[in-house]
């Protein structure tokens, strides 16, 4: 058809081979399939949240459960220690062997036991073979041993030695208010304290010692010594037997799992305590237990855990054992004098742990498949509705095409842009009509203009990076308001602002409770190194002042980590067309952040690499820990501690005349 005495333009060849669908089954065909993606994607993030945050409880209970066990071990100590201590640095009835003063010897040492009554015994050795012991009838075994009346609370042993050297076995029985009730001869078990491990450990030395643990001989139960010589008398030695029987309660009934278990092994690695009864048998009768192929050190976990010596305390980590997976954490114990040095262990298998994330996931499954059902019912209605707008858009444009411009484009819709797009191809048929009238059909083009992108750029650089972060900031936060820690974090970041852009640097960003400063970019600054350092050392000068404020206040202290480390990164602006940012990336930032975390294995504060020392050894004092290996890194770091500034002569004199000059005025 020709309108205008216009020729039609010819149609367009259409290459039949090529597949084609029609839109509504193709977009029918995405929104369904997006919605399938999207609901699967969905479940499987609320089942990777659900398995992330098992886990993550997982470790905090871990956590929680090695501390709590640490904190037992430290009441069991602390009252041991105690009781020992007092017993051993004073003048008291303890120093003459009995039968002297026993009313005296009686009363202190049940006067101590009564403030622990984890205490089984109370003991005193002397260098003559004689012995002193108060017992706490509370456990069976020494009741039945001593063959006490019932109505007996506390039995007393001696070992009296004559003046021909002969021994005399003696125990007396008192009530809950420490009055006698009966006294007899014992039979001679012959008994020498000067043999056992517990005098032999403690003669002559002036701080307490542990022995165990062990199984002790009358009672069964596990136990351990603590002993001490008395100060007056090197060859007089204290001692008193704790009752472990509670740890292994502990141990039992925490368990986060039925399949959990925890166990402590000492410095050899041997397991010493163990949550499974059987195994603790096993432990205490080793002899019996490698006669019958089952020692403690050929259960396949136990096995697992204490081949690999390369455990962080504190770390967590997953092992196979026997085709199944278990979560294990390895935690120093802390103690002071019981099982020092020591590890406990905790192992939960990841099966039982993921239970509820696995019923989790089918919920979701199945929530989904309901969701994703009724969706595909409205994406085809949703489809079709489109479709036939576009149908009716198609056969305009096919009238355009043709040079028909008789029919107005009548598209009817509820989607708005389908009823702009309408109207605007009723403009664009009105536009092409008047415009065909004065040029060819065929020169009729639009015009396409494209942008360039400005503003964003960056180079290399060598700069010295900063890295902090406050020292258990969740718990602080967990235990104020929001409005308090934004007050206290306010008042903390102020501190950094000041000090960094006192010493050149500046703040790139700050990161929850962290800060990230760099040195040398944008700012030229030739002793960057030495700057980063000397801003970290004022910086903590002023945290501490700023604790001192928060203690009076009530409030609690801020405690940072720094990681400094310097070397080439990629500096500049990068992020979106209509949001920049300045800031550093690349190896270098990233081991500052390492450097500062690292602070936790080390004890420290203020940790420093090889790269920063070589920089400013003149200016700073700096303290070798050796070599460590950063996550990420396949070369190990050279780690310092920043220990110090160097006081120069130039200002030293400027010191010395500010003072004089002080002084005369």
């Amino acid at each position: 058809m020709t309108t205008s005495g216009q020729a039609p333009v010819p149609s367009e060849n259409v290459d039949s081979s090529k597949w084609t669908r029609s839109l509504r089954t193709l977009l029918s065909l995405a929104m369904v399939s997006l919605l399938i993606a999207v609901s699967l994607t969905l479940a499987g993030l609320d089942y990777r949240r659900a398995r992330n945050a098992a886990i993550e409880d997982t470790k905090a209970s871990m956590r929680v459960f090695a501390d709590r066990l640490v904190d037992r071990f430290g009441v069991l100590s602390g009252d041991t220690v105690t009781l020992v201590e007092i017993v051993a640095s004073v003048a008291n009835s303890l120093l003459s062997p009995p039968p002297e003063r026993m009313d005296d010897k009686i009363a202190v040492l049940r006067e101590g036991m009564s403030k622990s009554p984890h205490i089984d015994g109370a003991y005193v050795g002397y260098p003559d073979g004689s012995f002193f012991h108060v017992v706490s009838l509370k456990a069976s075994g020494w009741r039945i041993a001593l063959d006490a009346p019932p109505e007996a609370e506390t039995a007393v042993r001696s070992i009296e030695v004559d003046a021909a050297g002969g021994k005399h076995n003696n125990v007396i029985f008192l009530d809950a208010e420490g009055a006698p009730i009966s006294e007899r001869p014992a039979k001679a078990s012959g008994y020498d304290p000067r043999t056992r491990p517990w005098y032999k450990a403690a003669v002559g030395l002036k701080s307490p010692v542990s022995i165990g643990p062990y199984e002790m001989a009358t009672t069964g139960a596990l136990g351990m010594t603590i002993a001490e010589a008395h100060s007056a008398n090197g060859k007089v030695v204290v001692g008193a037997d704790i009752v472990l029987d509670t740890i292994i309660d502990f141990l039992t009934a925490e368990r986060m799992s039925p399949d959990t278990v925890a166990f402590i092994v000492d410095t050899s690695g041997n397991p010493v305590i163990h949550s499974d009864r059987a195994m603790m048998e096993r432990i205490l009768s080793p002899k019996d237990a490698a006669e019958a192929g089952l020692s403690p050190s050929s259960d396949p976990l136990i096995r697992s855990v204490l081949s690999d010596d390369s455990w962080v305390g504190g770390a967590a980590r997953n092992i196979d054992v026997d085709g199944r997976t278990f979560l294990v954490m390895v935690a120093p114990i802390k103690s002071a004098l019981l099982l020092a040095n020591h590890r406990v262990v905790v192992a939960a298998p990841m099966d039982e742990l993921m239970a509820p994330a696995n019923r989790a996931l089918l919920q979701g499954l199945g929530v989904s498949a309901a969701v994703v059902a009724m969706a595909i019912v409205c994406a085809l209605l949703l489809a079709r509705l489109i479709t036939k707008s576009l149908d009716l858009l198609t056969d305009g444009a096919n009238r355009l095409q043709n040079l028909d411009f008789s029919t107005p484009i009548a598209v009817p819709s509820h989607v708005s842009e389908l009823s702009v797009l309408g109207k605007a191809m009723n403009k664009a048929r009105n536009a092409i009509f008047t415009f065909a009238l004065y040029v060819p059909k065929e020169l009729v083009r639009k015009g396409i203009q494209s942008g360039q992108f400005t503003g964003r750029a960056a180079w290399r650089q060598d700069v010295t990076a900063l890295f902090t972060d406050i020292y258990d900031f969740t718990t602080i936060s967990e235990r104020h308001t929001p409005e308090e820690v934004v007050a206290m974090l306010s008042e903390y970041f102020d501190i950094f602002n000041t000090t960094v852009d006192e010493h050149g640097g500046t703040i790139i960003q700050f990161l929850g409770d962290s800060v990230f400063a760099m040195w040398n970019a944008p700012i030229p600054d030739e002793r960057h190194a030495e700057h980063a350092c000397r801003c970290a050392l004022r910086t903590e000068e002023k945290i501490r002042a700023f604790n001192e404020a928060q203690r009076s206040k009530g409030l609690p202290e801020f405690r940072t980590r720094y990681g400094i480390h310097t070397g080439m990164a990629v500096v500049g602006s990068v992020g979106a067309r209509e949001r920049l940012q300045y800031t550093a990336m690349g190896d270098t930032v990233n081991v500052a952040s390492r450097l500062e975390g690292m602070n936790k294995s080390y004890g420290t504060t203020i940790l420093a690499s090889a790269a920063v020392k070589s920089l400013c050894s003149d200016a700073i004092n700096f303290r070798l820990l050796g070599s460590a290996q950063a996550k990420g890194r396949v070369e190990a770091l050279e780690i310092y501690e920043v220990v110090g500034e160097i006081p120069s002569p130039v200002s030293g004199e400027v010191a010395a005349q500010a003072e004089i000059h002080k002084r005369s005025a």
